[in-house]
């Protein structure tokens, strides 16, 4: 499974807008995702609730991992890309 640890570089983590940016482009993914932070319960990275019981604030490092598939390894890393931006400055 493919699988990539990242640190949240979104000034106020994954709360409201980043994550609101980081569950869509979840959802467009190719294949299933799932997010957790330390030793906690990977939750579907698709769960806007889910995601935001993480309680990732800036500098946490979360983990993401794919079911394998011919796409896995790239949604994984379009996300990991995504998470490591400042999210709340971004124009996106």
């Amino acid at each position: 499974m493919p699988t990539r640890t990242v640190v949240v570089g979104s000034a106020s983590g994954l709360h409201a807008r980043p994550a609101a940016l980081f569950v869509a482009a979840a959802a467009k993914q190719p294949v299933q995702v799932t997010i957790r932070t330390g030793d906690k319960k990977p939750v579907p990275a698709r769960s806007m609730l889910s995601v935001l019981s993480l309680g990732a604030k800036k500098g946490t490092e979360v983990t993401l991992e794919a079911v394998d598939g011919d796409l896995a390894q790239a949604a994984v890393d379009a996300l990991a890309d995504l998470l490591e931006r400042d999210l709340d400055a971004d124009d996106a």
